[in-house]
């Protein structure tokens, strides 16, 4: 479905479209025996997602930057939903360090872990660099989620095994991987500053969003476990992820056109909704989501090589800056 289709709502196969809510995928569900993690909850699609998790009935993780802003977060959502199951938790996605901190501590202190939504992320942001001296777009949104999800994978693999629930991880890519030839995954380009274009850079970390799904769920199927993975492009929504767009003369005049035209936050987070929560996505794996319904991405985006090879890039990248 292209970007017009959402303002006519037109449902796809799924029954369910692009004008559909959070609220609506969720309706009727009960999520009281679920434990889920939604990372970036502390504002847009991630709160919202959070939000229903939460008003359905799901134990619900908010890992934040800092504890306060995770309480302020915890409180307003908390209103909403007065018999919410919120817990706090810090954690900085551009840290390697403090992403393996997190894990530690969630691993330590929570029995079971049955949804892990790789949400949060950064858009066309200036040149920078991590802590671990990794271009910021590609650390935050994909190395973070990448080790986060490593770390959890056991916990989450037993979980699936006492429980006989299936775990699913979400990973929240673009339409904006389209941009990306994948050629990019190499760090002497990532951190070629004098090169350095930021909505390419932001492109090819939604891309690595689509391949560590695809070879996340190759590697579960090969293994045998009880685990899915997806990804998804959530829709074009007017979040605080489009504030660097706006310093930009030129992407500013064209999000301002588009913009009557973007989805709102509810309808916004019902695409992850759908892959984490919906029983007609029990046991689908290795796909890509649009609109509440399979859509497909690019041949780059569906390249099994790439995706091992992105596997291994990563996994040095954060082996060689572990403690």
């Amino acid at each position: 479905m292209g970007i017009w289709g959402w303002p006519w709502g037109r449902r796809g196969l799924s029954g369910f479209g692009s004008a559909s809510t959070a609220e609506d995928i969720a309706a009727g569900i009960d999520a009281s025996h679920l434990t889920a993690i939604v990372t970036g909850a502390t504002n847009g699609i991630g709160k919202e997602t959070a939000r229903v998790l939460a008003l359905r009935g799901a134990n619900v993780i908010i890992p934040a930057r800092t504890l306060e802003s995770g309480m302020k977060v915890k409180e307003s959502l908390a209103e909403e939903v007065p018999s919410s199951k919120l817990h706090v938790m810090e954690m900085d996605l551009s840290s390697l360090d403090s992403v393996r901190s997190f894990a530690g501590s969630f691993n330590s202190s929570h029995k079971h872990l049955n949804a892990l939504i790789n949400n949060a992320g950064i858009m066309a942001c200036p040149f920078q660099l991590s802590k671990d001296g990794i271009e910021l777009q590609f650390t935050t949104n994909h190395l973070g989620h990448f080790l986060l999800t490593n770390l959890l994978l056991d916990k989450m693999k037993s979980t699936a095994k006492e429980t006989g629930v299936q775990g699913r991880i979400v990973n929240l890519a673009s339409t904006a991987h389209r941009r990306s030839d994948g050629k990019g995954f190499d760090l002497n380009k990532l951190n070629n500053e004098s090169k350095y274009n930021a909505f390419s850079a932001y492109a090819h970390s939604k891309l690595a969003n689509i391949l560590h799904a695809n070879e996340l769920s190759r590697r579960f199927q090969e293994e045998g476990c009880d685990l899915t993975a997806n990804s998804l492009h959530p829709g074009i929504i007017g979040t605080n992820i489009v504030r660097y767009i706006t310093t930009n003369s030129v992407l500013a005049s064209i999000f301002s056109l588009v913009k009557p035209f973007v989805k709102d936050i509810p309808q916004g987070a019902a695409t992850t909704c759908y892959v984490a929560l919906h029983p007609d996505t029990k046991g689908v794996s290795g796909k890509y989501f649009a609109g509440c319904n399979e859509a497909t991405p690019t041949s780059v985006a569906r390249d099994a090589e790439l995706a091992k090879r992105l596997w291994a890039f990563s996994e040095e990248l954060v082996e060689n800056r572990s403690k």
